[in-house]
């Protein structure tokens, strides 16, 4: 069996920031990633196909994708694409050189297949996307064309997290789910395939069944999920030799010179008009974006993945004497954000592995037709640079670290205290009233421990957005928690209500059913 894996990921962006780094990131992804994949798999829904892929999606993003405020945003960034394709389409900017992609005459060809492309995207937002993501993903998983997985609430990395902050995060998160989606689902994909010893026990406890870890993980022996310990918690491992034919720096199929070029843009309107060309070839000689040429790439792609999984299958199998199982995993803003031909790429190669006698399935699948084999004894592991946590946890990021330590520390004892107090008023026995105060330090914590932080510092993009970010929601918290601990109750209600007009994200989230300190 093959399943293929998409984790569905961006930090919460709305409200803070738009250009270069914020909220652009978000309606990007979303018209050049979510829309497309949700159009490829409502298509192959309609032709009763099933059990298509594994789609996580973050809690984070789950609130974006429903927030009123980012729907409302997305709409206006939808217009004002196609705004900016009918300026390249009437008014291209003159000067670039004959034959290279901001060329007058190739600007004008791209502008007007840009505006098409606009103005079906809001056709299609307005009649499917308008009233929240949830609606769309819910009807998918119904059909049976997708398994969800779930995640914790705003994606900590979970190996650094105090044990009773990481296990409210992961109920939340899975409640969270529930809510939107009328399941609680049986699996999730741990942040940055983060793990540590015992951490498969939390996940039981949780009611969680499967989770993805990497390659590594598994000392590369990822040809059928493994129980995790004494538990009955499986552990999926991405297969690297196929998944990185896929995403591969050196190799990978975005990196063909059909391809669009996502680095390269016409100043004047924002577009990306180029393809790649070729690696050493610089942003201003690139050639004009072909699609035919582009469509032809896929379809040799298509091909070798196809070849790829059937020759890896057929070795696995025979390597470990049973049926094989194979797991492709990536991010899913690869396919079309970051590869804008990607979702073409992903509806062919759906339709092509069954065409070649590939059986594609879920994760769930996996479990519940026996591609398990004997249980085994994790490492300390993640999918970053070197397997192991140095990107979320190493000196470059050392900072961080310690900061989000003091916010927790801070946070918990805030909560906890609040909570003491809440008891006796309440007397024995007695109902204790929601505490929005509470919840918010929570929210702002859970925001401030964000795994995207670090792993953005340790990457140097956008570095210095990320430190913001996080010394912004460090500060949030410090501020309610401090005006809750010197008695001022009042001033803690006004500013928990101010920080949650920005972060006002997981309505549920409800600190009484943070576990009690021991």
């Amino acid at each position: 069996m093959f399943t293929l894996v998409l984790h569905t990921h961006l930090p919460w962006l709305a409200h803070h920031g738009r250009w270069p780094v914020g909220e652009e990131w978000l309606y990007q992804s979303w018209s050049a990633c979510y829309l497309p994949l949700v159009r490829v798999l409502r298509r192959l829904a309609a032709e009763d196909r099933t059990n298509l892929l594994t789609l996580g999606v973050t809690p984070v993003v789950a609130a974006q994708l429903d927030d009123p405020y980012c729907l409302d945003a997305m709409e206006h960034w939808l217009a004002n694409w196609r705004l900016r394709a009918t300026e390249a389409a009437v008014s291209p900017t003159a000067g670039a050189e004959p034959g290279t992609a901001c060329a007058p005459e190739a600007i004008r060809a791209f502008g007007a297949r840009e505006h098409a492309e606009a103005q079906a995207e809001l056709d299609e937002f307005a009649g499917l996307w308008r009233h929240g993501g949830s609606p769309v993903l819910r009807e998918l998983a119904d059909a049976g064309t997708v398994e969800l997985l779930g995640g914790p609430l705003a994606h900590p990395f979970q190996p650094l997290l105090a044990p009773r902050l990481r296990e409210f995060a992961l109920t939340e998160g899975l409640a969270d789910a529930a809510a939107r989606f009328g399941r609680t689902p049986a699996g999730i994909w741990a942040p940055e395939c983060a793990y540590a010893p015992g951490m498969e026990r939390g996940y039981a406890d949780a009611g969680v069944g499967h989770f993805m870890v990497d390659g590594p993980s598994l000392h590369g022996d990822t040809a059928l999920g493994r129980p995790v310990g004494d538990t009955d918690v499986v552990a999926f491992g991405r297969d690297l030799s196929v998944s990185y034919r896929v995403w591969s720096p050196k190799s990978g199929y975005p990196g063909h010179a059909a391809y669009r070029d996502f680095h390269t843009y016409h100043h004047g309107t924002g577009l990306k008009p180029a393809r790649v060309t070729g690696r050493a070839v610089p942003s201003e000689a690139k050639a004009p974006y072909d699609p035919a040429r582009a469509d032809a790439a896929v379809d040799t792609h298509v091909a070798d993945f196809v070849d790829t999984v059937r020759r890896r299958l057929i070795s696995e199998s025979e390597r470990i004497g049973r049926p094989a199982h194979v797991v492709a995993a990536f991010d899913t803003e690869l396919f079309g954000h970051w590869w804008h031909e990607g979702p073409i790429w992903l509806e062919r190669v759906l339709r092509a592995l069954p065409a070649a006698g590939v059986r594609v399935g879920t994760l769930a699948d996996a479990r519940a037709q026996g591609f398990v084999g004997r249980p085994v004894q994790l490492p300390p592991s993640s999918w970053g640079s070197g397997k192991d946590w140095q990107v979320w946890s190493g000196d470059q990021v050392g900072d961080l670290v310690r900061l989000n330590a003091e916010v927790v520390d801070t946070a918990l004892n805030a909560v906890d205290k609040a909570a003491e107090v809440a008891r006796g008023a309440a007397g024995l026995g007695g109902p204790i009233p929601r505490d929005r105060v509470a919840d918010q330090i929570l929210r702002e914590t859970l925001l401030t421990v964000s795994s995207d932080w670090p792993f953005m510092v340790s990457k140097n993009s956008a570095a210095e957005y990320a430190r913001y970010r996080a010394h912004l929601h460090a500060h949030a918290t410090r501020e309610i928690a401090g005006a809750l601990a010197a008695g001022r109750r009042d001033a803690a209600q006004r500013l928990a209500d101010g920080w949650n007009r920005a972060d006002g994200l997981f309505g549920a989230l409800d600190s009484r059913r943070l576990r009690p300190p021991c």
